[in-house]
């Protein structure tokens, strides 16, 4: 057979567990479950977990044909032990069963018949050491605690935890609602449980956490989905689906195996968070998001994410911080909002956050605008001034920089406004100079100077009159500046005309987004700087250099968010929940600006 290959979608698991010495012989199996496709010349293996794709031999199909149902039925050792050690066709199923072990589709255990029980064909399909997980699950017993010990919840939990093979009992605790339930699995390491709801024709299942932890998940949930109340008419199903998605958390947990929720596919959710069950009664469904809750999680199980090294993950995060039924800050949508000539994005805010309730900010892209809009809304709900947010520590520095050096009231003393002719050229500059006096027809005028002799950072204003300020930017060159100036001024008169009654003076985060947005990111080769991509691109490459400047310049420092700020417990609660997610916080005390 000639050279084999493999492609695979899955990591290679952990070693097999070492065999007793005074047990039987241990055997491999195919995991149940496993699919097959032949191919003209290789397979193609799928399980739950992973698949692999192997190629390279025509002859590869008829060595299936004869390995499969040794495979299936636990015969592959006897199947080996007729063939003399070294023989070609011995070698070649030797490195078949190597790669179905790198790919996690075999799995060991004693000589015999697989075990017809459900419980253990599911541990045989999902665990990575189905011995060790069903060793848990012999050990454990469950616990449903209940405001009753007769609600359809309960029962329904109850039974599911009885078919995964775990004795149940019943406690009744009278201060819980007629919705709730909690499931507990004792005896298997941590006590964990999982806190399962009805409120109305919705309900949730949390993630496996401690008794404390599911108390405070529970309560923080209802607040928000309703009030747990008993399960309304005709509603067998939707709480089978609840009973049953709880009871598989819990066993799971017990048992060591992954938590459900991360099983999937679902890109949504943030690889390291935790993660509710939300479900509907009508039409009936049930889906997983990710969930911090209130407070910190339990201290055996850390859950902060590293910073977003790119602007998708940034996004990711941002769509799960503003979930609308688990979410902790609004959205940022474009809504019904004219997307040219600058696209915007908004979201509403408490107007003690922001008179009007409404913010709306604008940047090249939407995505760029959406970002741009989070943050924003971010520091008013920490409290305004003196909060930065930002998507990592780079991008929270840019933007506290770029803010530092704009409350400088003018050009320093001695320092001529630089040259049109620097900038004036600048293709991003053209095209939103153009938006913002043609196509808005703003009578505005641009003015751009050295923010600090010897130094590259540059700061360009957009004014349409004397008090009344568009656009700020401050950047690493004077087109760059300028550009951004412009877009900043573009931003602000189109979301002014769409929301707010009188002109607001926008934030000159400019180009601090631009590492963020260029990671990964390709550019073509005949690609200049009208184009979006290669413009944030060449920007991006001068971010460092110019946040050194701008260090020097203002001398502003920013500290992360401390412990001991003096700010209200809800601002303190948002900063912990932002940097969990991965977000930098920045807090520069009044006495320290």
């Amino acid at each position: 057979m000639s050279a084999m290959t493999a492609a695979t979608t899955a990591p290679a698991p952990a070693p097999a567990e070492p065999a007793s010495a005074a047990a039987p012989r241990p055997v491999r199996r195919l995991r149940p479950g496993v699919a097959v496709t032949p191919l003209r010349s290789g397979l193609h293996l799928r399980g739950r977990r992973g698949s692999v794709t192997l190629e390279g031999s025509t002859a590869l199909p008829a060595l299936w044909r004869l390995l499969e149902e040794p495979l299936r039925g636990g015969g592959v050792e006897d199947l080996l032990d007729g063939m003399e050690p070294g023989a070609p066709l011995r070698a070649a199923l030797d490195t078949l069963l190597g790669q179905l072990a790198a790919h996690d589709l075999l799995v060991e255990g004693p000589a015999g018949p697989g075990d017809p029980v459900p419980v253990a064909q599911w541990i045989a399909v999902t665990a990575q050491r189905p011995a060790a997980a069903a060793a848990a699950l012999a050990t454990a017993r469950a616990e449903v605690v209940a405001g009753a010990p007769d609600t359809p919840l309960a029962g329904a939990a109850g039974r599911a935890l009885a078919r995964g093979g775990l004795p149940v009992s019943y406690t009744v605790d009278p201060e819980l609602p007629a919705g709730r339930v909690l499931l507990y699995a004792h005896g298997a390491g941590p006590g964990r449980g999982v806190a399962a709801g009805l409120c109305g024709e919705r309900g949730y299942a949390t993630a496996p956490g401690s008794a404390a932890r599911l108390r405070s998940d529970a309560a923080a949930l209802e607040s928000r989905l309703g009030p747990a109340t008993p399960a309304p008419a005709g509603s067998t199903a939707f709480v089978s689906l609840l009973a049953g998605a709880a009871a598989h958390r819990l066993l799971s947990s017990a048992a060591g195996l992954p938590d459900p929720a991360h099983e999937g596919e679902d890109e949504r959710l943030l690889p390291g968070l935790p993660a509710v069950l939300l479900a509907d009664a009508r039409p009936l469904r049930a889906e997983y998001r990710t969930w911090l809750g209130p407070g910190r999680a339990d201290a055996d199980r850390p859950t902060d994410l590293a910073p977003a090294a790119t602007l998708g993950e940034a996004l990711r995060r941002v769509a799960a911080l503003c979930d609308a039924r688990c979410g902790v800050l609004p959205e940022p949508l474009p809504g019904d909002l004219r997307q040219l000539p600058v696209p915007l994005a908004a979201c509403e805010l408490p107007a003690a956050a922001r008179p009007g309730g409404s913010l709306v900010g604008g940047a090249p892209r939407l995505d760029l605008a959406r970002l741009e809009v989070f943050c924003r809304a971010a520091e008013l709900l920490l409290g305004g001034e003196g909060f930065t947010v930002g998507a990592n520590p780079g991008h929270a520095r840019g933007r506290a920089l770029r803010e530092a050096a704009a409350h400088r009231s003018g050009p320093p003393a001695g320092l001529p406004s630089v040259a049109e002719a620097r900038w004036a050229g600048h293709p991003q500059v053209r095209h939103w100079w153009t938006a913002l006096t043609a196509r808005l027809a703003v009578a505005a005028r641009l003015e751009v100077f050295r923010a600090a002799p010897g130094e590259e950072v540059y700061r360009a204003v957009v004014r349409a009159s004397a008090s009344v300020v568009l656009g700020d930017a401050v950047e690493a060159t004077p087109g760059d500046a300028a550009a951004h100036a412009a877009l900043a001024a573009v931003a602000a008169v189109s979301a002014l005309s769409a929301e707010a009654p009188a002109p607001v003076r926008t934030r000159p985060s400019g180009g601090a987004v631009a590492p963020l947005a260029a990671a990964g990111a390709r550019t073509a080769a005949w690609e200049d700087c009208g184009w979006t991509g290669r413009w944030l691109a060449d920007t991006a490459g001068r971010e460092e250099e110019l946040q050194d400047a701008l260090h020097r310049l203002t001398g502003a420092a920013f500290p992360a968010f401390p412990a001991r700020a003096p700010v209200p417990d809800r601002a303190r609660q948002l900063a912990d929940t932002l940097r969990a997610f991965g977000f930098t916080v920045l807090y520069t005390p009044e006495e320290a600006r």
